[in-house]
């Protein structure tokens, strides 16, 4: 039997899979989403997302379609059972990558965006009522069988959530960090005016709980069960409406959604077999505290599709994709670290241990010492450059530019894929010029030169965050990679080359022919 062929098939069609077959269809890859479910869930599971996850819908074209439906958060507080403010964690209207730091979202508004973005794609097929159930190797890649037939693809990536079929299917086992809750999630549709905290952490030792904003037109109350069973009776709407009546009255909004969630902290152990990959809550699940579920499925698309397009097209070996879990896991587990660092101080049950902790906080608050500012780490081994600078794999910057011709963030005006970005002082005297720079690989050249001048590719630093970027970090060229990480930082007194050299080893001998299966 003939079996239609893609290059890539999804799994899940969740928005770590939208936006996983959004940028391979972009880089111009054949791919077919299979999506268990009939249609879009159309119901708010994730909450928020960050300045990075941000960047990556700028680049995907959705960013200012989602501007009007999200609110840029600017805080974050954790108040005591009494109301007395402990903690207030502030976010910048403007982060590292150009945008705001922390974005409050109701999840369906994001996934419309995303499923119009990916069937507005040619090269993009979505399947609904499409489960799978088995995965045979083929000749030429992977074939995906379900109960309405199958398909052959050159990789599969299982975007199919925690309890997604593909893990158990690998194999894969889940090392638990020990944190779990059980937690009764209950969201409303505003229908009145009404005022209610935008992003609180309550810490109350007798009912933890949550309330934060989804965007303009929802919000989220959680409260921590005692145990998983006590759902059963906590669902019941009245008892609901009577949870919230501090805050929120039935003519001001519907309830339009209860359940239970049990929080917990796993990262599996395997994230790819052969052709087969795992990415977000099929790899790794983590508690909400930070935020970070679905902005850590985003990363893993990212990480993913710059890799996978390399190989498809030839450009690199299929052992790139041993890089993935490499890099990404000991961000990942870093994340899960601190989430359950964050959970159990803002979910203590002991009395005495709760009153502890406020007396500390509020101390701290009158000394005026502002709680540490949240930093996640760099990318761990992988697809980076071997020059051992502290600036390999971390996550580069953006802002403003200015060209002789355009004005605007820095992805708007140069575009997505491999950048070398340099100093024009260094690049006029180390590079001749109409030198082939990045000798036949990859990307383009850019030049950060105030006057805007003759350099072809140059621009100026509106703000000054680029030069104080070589500055701070002693490095006069940098190769940034698509997913928007540093492959490797040039000192002052060394070689772009080296930098070429390692991004042709990275990608291992380059391959003869395309691997892609599509038609």
């Amino acid at each position: 039997m003939t079996m239609e062929k893609f290059d890539v098939a999804v799994v899940g069609y969740g928005p770590v899979g939208m936006a996983m077959a959004a940028l391979l269809g972009q880089a111009g890859h054949t791919v077919v989403v299979l999506e268990r479910y009939a249609g879009l869930y159309n119901l708010p599971r994730a909450a928020i997302f960050d300045d990075e996850t941000m960047r990556t819908f700028a680049r995907l074209g959705i960013a200012d379609a989602l501007l009007p439906k999200v609110n840029a958060q600017r805080n974050y507080e954790w108040r005591n059972a009494a109301g007395e403010l402990l903690i207030e964690h502030e976010f910048a209207l403007k982060g590292a990558s150009g945008w705001a730091e922390w974005y409050m979202m109701y999840q369906p508004e994001l996934e419309e965006a995303l499923d119009r973005l990916c069937r507005s794609m040619p090269n993009v097929t979505v399947r609904f009522n499409s489960p799978v159930d088995g995965y045979a190797e083929t000749a030429d890649g992977v074939a995906v069988k379900g109960p309405g037939g199958a398909v052959v693809a050159g990789y599969v990536v299982a975007c199919d959530g925690g309890n997604g079929f593909t893990r158990g299917w690998l194999g894969s086992g889940m090392e638990d960090f020990g944190f779990s809750e059980p937690w009764l999630v209950c969201d409303f549709r505003l229908t009145g005016d009404v005022d209610l905290p935008h992003a609180r952490q309550v810490c109350d030792p007798r009912q933890p709980q949550s309330i934060i904003s989804l965007g303009p037109s929802h919000h989220r109350f959680s409260f921590m069960l005692d145990s998983e069973e006590a759902f059963l009776v906590e669902r019941d709407p009245q008892r609901v409406w009577a949870r919230v009546a501090n805050y929120l009255a039935p003519d001001q909004a519907e309830l339009i959604r209860v359940a239970t969630y049990t929080f917990r902290s796993l990262i599996a152990a395997s994230w790819r077999q052969g052709r087969i990959l795992l990415a977000g809550d099929a790899a790794h699940q983590m508690p909400p505290f930070l935020g970070q579920g679905m902005c850590s499925g985003i990363r893993d698309a990212q990480n993913l599709a710059f890799k996978l397009d390399l190989v498809l097209t030839g450009r690199a070996e299929e052992t790139v994709l041993d890089s993935y879990q490499t890099e990404r896991e000991p961000h990942v587990a870093a994340v899960v670290h601190k989430g359950i660092e964050l959970g159990k101080v803002q979910t203590m049950r002991d009395p005495e241990k709760a009153r502890q902790r406020d007396v500390q906080f509020l101390e701290n608050r009158r000394n005026n010492m502002k709680p540490e500012k949240l930093r996640f780490p760099g990318l761990g081994p992988g697809f980076l450059a071997t020059t051992g600078h502290p600036a390999n794999g971390r996550l580069f910057i953006q802002d403003e530019v200015r060209t002789n011709t355009a004005a605007g963030r820095f992805d708007e005006i140069f575009g997505y894929g491999f950048r070398l970005l340099c100093d024009a002082q260094w690049y006029s005297k180390n590079i001749a010029p109409g030198a082939d720079v990045l000798d036949g690989s990859p990307g383009d050249v850019v030049v950060i030169d105030p006057d805007t001048g003759d350099v072809s590719g140059s621009f100026a630093d509106t703000n000054g965050t680029y030069l104080g970027w070589f500055r701070d970090n002693a490095c006069a060229a940098v190769l940034v990679r698509p997913d928007f990480y540093v492959f490797g930082a040039a000192s002052i007194t060394s070689g772009y080359q080296t930098l070429i050299r390692d991004y042709r080893k990275a990608c291992s001998t380059v391959s003869s022919t395309a691997t892609s299966v599509g038609v």
